[in-house]
């Protein structure tokens, strides 16, 4: 089946005053939808239209040679956005609780000390893409950055927690103040649903 873009578990506004209605909006229905769009339309009459998102994009060696940077791209973008909205609740902010909290506290001492490792990486992130809360197989975490629409899965990484640095999640709102819109995104983190994905 094509791949469908995902109801969000909140209404546009339930984020506001941290990010606008507008904004979630014209992300949600524009940009994510755009990304879904493009990516069933490469596979569309093809075998990889059974394949999950991952499966898809596991191997794209495999991947047809003029369609695969279109499938690469959209994919992502697909992909990223999917974990992008269950990580945010107008009933977010706080921290983590339990193996995440105690897993952040051993790998950078402090979560206020993990606060501002992810927020400098999102910060200095020159042009668009993306900052990760990721788990390694060994279960330490590390926080990555990466252009584009890239993801951890090339890097053998679990995605735990994903900050969308391109301009259209912000710049209605923040304009060219990137920092503005991190330190607000800390207040409607779900943290229920970052910690199951530590969890697994």
């Amino acid at each position: 089946m094509p791949f469908e873009l995902p109801k969000l578990p909140y209404a546009y506004d339930a984020l506001e005053p941290h990010i606008d209605a507008r904004t979630m909006e014209i992300h949600h229905t524009k940009h994510h939808n755009g990304y879904r769009t493009k990516l069933n339309n490469a596979i569309e009459w093809t075998e990889r239209e059974k394949k999950s998102i991952e499966e898809l994009l596991s191997d794209p060696d495999s991947l047809p040679e003029k369609k695969q940077q279109n499938i690469i791209n959209n994919g992502w973008g697909y992909y990223n956005h999917l974990l992008f909205w269950p990580s945010l609740s107008p009933d977010g902010s706080g921290e983590p609780t339990w193996e995440l909290a105690s897993a952040i506290v051993e790998q950078y001492w402090s979560f206020k000390a993990f606060k501002e490792v992810f927020s400098k990486k999102a910060l200095t992130l020159f042009g668009s893409g993306w900052v990760y809360l990721c788990k390694t197989d060994d279960w330490s975490l590390c926080v990555k950055r990466y252009s584009f629409q890239n993801t951890p899965l090339k890097d053998g990484l679990t995605p735990l927690l994903g900050l969308d640095v391109w301009e259209h999640a912000y710049y209605l709102h923040y304009q060219n103040l990137r920092w503005e819109y991190i330190q607000a995104r800390w207040n409607v983190i779900n943290w229920e649903e970052v910690s199951k994905r530590f969890i697994g």
